[in-house]
């Protein structure tokens, strides 16, 4: 199996609806690619821009921007929490534009990293339908959340983890968001499970799933 390599990171876009989406959808995938341009020594910190729609306010947003620090290691992170309640991007389908075309304006990503539009959560869904939108000319890959309803599908494109990196995700999403702790599936034995039947997938031990929206294979041809 060919692997599809990102040969050149240079600035990172992290989008989600709520507090916990990202580590949880793309945790190891942060951690590997943070640690990896650390390893590179490259003269400039990958630069990282996250925009969160919800949580702003409350000590959910306390939590995501640690928590993010910790997944993102010598990163040159800015993070955006707003205060959209939670369940509601339908009805505030506007603002959630004009925001996310506002933020567009701040940053030219090589990728981009949403929630994908078959998740059955209404405020997952709504956001990565509006990416395309927005980003039109940017690599978006769609993270994956496990959870009580049954949209799980299954992801073409996997991201390989190692067993330190799975191990560092689980310990960082315990000890950053105690708020989550009460919810049944949030657990070592939920993330790790999920990570290792991707892992078969990938023919590796771990892996992280990602969805795509559109990509280019090659160089793109100029336009005559």
């Amino acid at each position: 199996m060919r692997a599809l390599l990102p040969e050149a990171l240079d600035e990172l876009v992290l989008l989600a609806a709520h507090c916990d989406d990202l580590p949880i959808g793309a945790g190891g995938t942060l951690l590997t690619l943070c640690r990896a341009r650390l390893l590179r020594g490259a003269a400039r910190p990958l630069r990282v821009r996250a925009l969160v729609l919800s949580g702003g306010g409350t000590p959910r947003e306390d939590e995501e921007r640690g928590a993010l620090a910790a997944f993102c290691p010598g990163a040159d992170l800015e993070v955006t929490v707003h205060a959209m309640p939670d369940g509601r991007l339908p009805t505030h389908w506007e603002w959630a534009k004009e925001t996310l075309e506002a933020f567009r304006r701040t940053c030219e990503p090589d990728l981009v990293l949403v929630g994908h539009r078959g998740d059955d959560h209404q405020d997952h869904r709504e956001l990565a339908r509006l990416v395309p939108t927005v980003f039109r000319d940017h690599l978006a890959l769609g993270y994956e959340i496990l959870k009580a309803e049954p949209d799980l599908a299954q992801p073409p494109l996997l991201m390989p983890l190692e067993a330190d990196v799975v191990a560092e995700k689980c310990r960082l999403l315990g000890e950053h968001y105690p708020s989550q702790h009460a919810r049944a599936w949030f657990d070592e034995e939920t993330f790790t499970g999920l990570a290792r039947v991707r892992g078969v997938q990938a023919g590796v031990r771990y892996a992280e799933g990602f969805h795509l929206t559109r990509a280019l294979l090659g160089a793109p041809v100029p336009s005559r």
